[in-house]
């Protein structure tokens, strides 16, 4: 006799099937998860490729991009002229040969022959206080003698920290790149000391980076994870329009901000929404939209039934505010009517997020977006301000890079000389300049002549080396 089943029956069979659906999709989500933060490093942290992907290289037509090549040098800049002879006859079948034109060929080549310097210090004695004063040549970078006699030269102390602090390598690959191109013996303790000597002298301008920052109208923070010693610390990076400053730090707290800002910034901050930085009351507020955008697109990918709506909405509204900045950018809207429209859209959005929402997930992003909502489209109300921190996810990727390679530092000495030399360097590559060239200048003059410097208004750097303020191109 078959059975007779109730409706309850096939309502509980309904709602086992999508709980182990729901089970097995969870299951492979973190399953994922789990593979990828032990598999940071390309090509696993891609994913899996894409089925249809675009064909690589160059595109045909406009948007082929811009055709550049290697321009030829001037006549001054030619040291060497060397003639590519015909050959005596024809290489296939041993003719004689008629020359036709002489055509030019241009190349460029590095000396891989180092420059030893002697210098003859003339020293002498004054006749009143009896000090002992000796000369100084401008190439010098010490006025050590004796068994610190032997130095090297201010570029190649400027060539072994762009090798370590911007190329990524280790102490022991950069002695072996200078010993293998340019013939110069160092030992891996030479390049520590020569990168920890750097960052003394670059000190005051580090202080002038910090200072610049703190006096700017608006500034990205972001930090990320680091490691000193084998333990926990992290990188902060602050990012303003004309220099970034570094600080790697044993906490996360925002103590870092409040000691380069100082509370009573009244600025305009663009974050990811960490809570510390609510703690600047006085400065304007800019939620990362990128950060909100992913947020809502993962929530709405992992809800079931009716929870969907809510995350979707958030990101139709967020997308509509950046689509309102990109056609005022481009004139189809005025100033008044982008003030107008940005009303309503908030608007839009309280209405969204004030009723308590019946699912857990919602409710809390909803509280988020409720306790920041003068904050979210702060970048329409100032016309111009980016509307997503990528300045600070840009500038951490430089410190990122360098961590995968290293696994951060080993002392706190060090630690602090990276924080000094990544900020210099970031801030030279702002500024449109080489900082390269700038640490050797600055290395060549005596330790006073960076304290000097450090106490101008703008960058110490200008006034050292020439480096011009410049603005570059909104993305």
């Amino acid at each position: 006799m078959q059975s007779v089943r109730c409706a309850n029956c096939h309502s509980l069979e309904r709602r086992v099937h999508d709980l182990k659906a729901e089970n097995e999709r969870l299951r492979r989500q973190l399953d994922e998860a789990t593979r990828a933060g032990k598999r940071q490093a390309a090509p696993f942290a891609k994913g899996q490729p894409k089925v249809n992907p675009r064909k690589p290289g160059r595109k045909a037509g406009k948007d082929y991009g811009t055709k550049a090549h290697r321009q030829p040098p001037s006549s001054e800049q030619i040291d060497e002229i060397h003639e590519a002879q015909l050959p005596e006859c024809c290489p296939d079948c041993g003719g004689p040969l008629d020359e036709t034109h002489v055509a030019q060929q241009f190349q460029v080549e590095i000396s891989r022959n180092p420059i030893h310097r002697q210098f003859n210090i003339h020293a002498g004695q004054c006749r009143q206080c009896q000090r002992r004063v000796q000369g100084r040549h401008p190439l010098q970078t010490s006025d050590a003698l004796g068994a610190a006699a032997a130095q090297l030269g201010p570029d190649a102390q400027a060539a072994i920290v762009e090798l370590n602090k911007q190329g990524g390598l280790s102490h022991g690959k950069v002695t072996r790149c200078l010993d293998s191109l340019f013939g110069i013996r160092l030992s891996r303790g030479g390049s520590v000391h020569t990168v920890l000597r750097a960052a003394t002298r670059c000190k005051p301008v580090y202080e002038s980076i910090r200072q610049t920052v703190a006096q700017s109208d608006w500034v990205v923070p972001d930090e990320t994870g680091w490691r000193v010693g084998g333990y926990p610390a992290w990188l902060h990076t602050l990012v303003s329009p004309q220099a970034t400053a570094y600080v790697i730090d044993p906490t996360r707290s925002g103590a870092v901000a409040e000691d380069i800002l100082g509370l009573d910034y009244d600025g305009t901050m663009i974050h990811d929404g960490w809570s510390p930085y609510d703690q600047f009351v006085k400065a304007l507020h800019q939620q990362c939209l990128n950060h909100l955008l992913r947020r809502a697109d993962n929530m709405a990918a992992a809800a079931t039934r009716g929870a969907v709506c809510f995350p979707r909405r958030v990101a139709e509204l967020l997308r509509k505010g950046l689509d309102l900045r990109d056609r005022h950018a481009e004139g189809e809207i005025s100033r008044h009517g982008l003030a107008v429209a940005c009303g309503r859209l908030e608007n839009q959005l309280y209405e969204l997020i004030f009723p308590p929402k019946t699912n857990e997930a919602n409710e809390t992003l909803a509280q988020h977006l409720w306790n920041h909502r003068d904050e979210l489209f702060t970048f329409l109300r100032q016309p111009g301000l980016d509307a997503t921190n990528w300045r600070a996810e840009l500038a951490i990727r430089f410190g990122v890079i360098l961590r995968k390679v290293w696994g951060g530092s080993r002392t706190w000495i060090g630690a602090r000389a990276q924080s000094v030399l990544m900020s210099v360097w970031r801030t030279c590559w702002q500024r449109g300049r080489s900082a390269l060239d700038f640490l050797s200048q600055l290395l060549r003059g005596p330790p006073s002549q960076a304290c000097a410097i450090s106490g101008l208004n703008a960058w110490a750097a200008d006034a050292a080396v020439g480096l011009i303020c410049f603005d570059r191109p909104r993305c």
